[in-house]
């Protein structure tokens, strides 16, 4: 994905169409497997790269007993808010992961970060996903199968995690399991998720000394949690103290 600053890049060709952009466009260059031409004239611009496999890993329509890989099928925003949004998502990497090498570095910031990424491209740009479910999707919704995701959330909240890979477990698909979230918890996988990580925040932070040279930043982190105010607000609206006082009153 480029994201142009100043300046411009013309002859671009995807699929047959010509394009060129200008400051303030974000757009998808080409497929990976595809080559790629263009004119750069005088542009300042940032690129960003993801794999692939992560769309497929966060859309709704992955299925972990047929998989099919989502593939974006334009370059270009479905509108002018949703390209808004994937700027700031990009900016927020940039500035609020990736320029904190410690905080880069924590395995559940990096996939937290990774996952965030590909779901606002997956809403920023035209592709093959569908999160409607099926007839077969609502009925593997049931509490069974829910309760086999539950447990392997809890059971590894301290690893990096995809939704792709909870409905593996829970031998269901992706859609099945965002559905039976949402009929019987009212909620996300990644929302529940999140959830669990913060209780085992909040269990270290009251573990730990401050003596030591523990700090929120870190446990936050450690947890995957790489923004200390969002995750101070989270943590607020759940203990009603701040993560530091907490940390201080052991």
């Amino acid at each position: 994905m480029c994201l142009v600053h100043e300046g411009t890049i013309e002859d671009h060709v995807y699929q047959g169409v010509s394009d060129s952009f200008g400051p303030g466009d974000v757009v998808s260059f080409v497929p990976p497997e595809l080559s790629y031409a263009g004119r750069v004239h005088a542009a300042r611009y940032n690129i960003t790269m993801l794999d692939p496999a992560l769309l497929t890993q966060v859309a709704a329509t992955a299925d972990t007993r047929r998989p099919e890989p989502v593939r974006l099928t334009g370059h270009r925003p479905l509108s002018p808010a949703a390209g808004d949004r994937l700027r700031t998502t990009i900016r927020y990497v940039q500035d609020h992961v990736l320029a904190d090498a410690a905080i880069a570095d924590q395995p559940l910031v990096a996939s937290t970060a990774a996952q965030h990424l590909a779901a606002t491209v997956l809403a920023t740009f035209p592709n093959t996903a569908s999160t409607d479910p099926t007839g077969s999707d609502r009925q593997d919704a049931h509490p069974a199968a829910l309760r086999r995701a539950l447990a392997y959330i809890d059971d590894h909240a301290d690893r990096p995690l995809t939704v792709a890979q909870i409905a593996e477990a829970a031998h269901i698909s992706v859609r099945a399991l965002q559905y039976a979230f949402r009929r019987h918890v009212d909620s996300t996988p990644l929302a529940y998720l999140r959830r669990v990580r913060l209780s085992h925040a909040h269990d270290e932070l009251a573990a730990a000394d401050p003596e030591d040279g523990s700090t929120v930043t870190d446990i936050a982190a450690r947890w995957g949690f790489y923004h200390p105010g969002r995750f101070a607000t989270l943590y607020r609206d759940a203990y009603d103290r701040s993560p530091r006082r907490t940390l201080r009153d052991g």
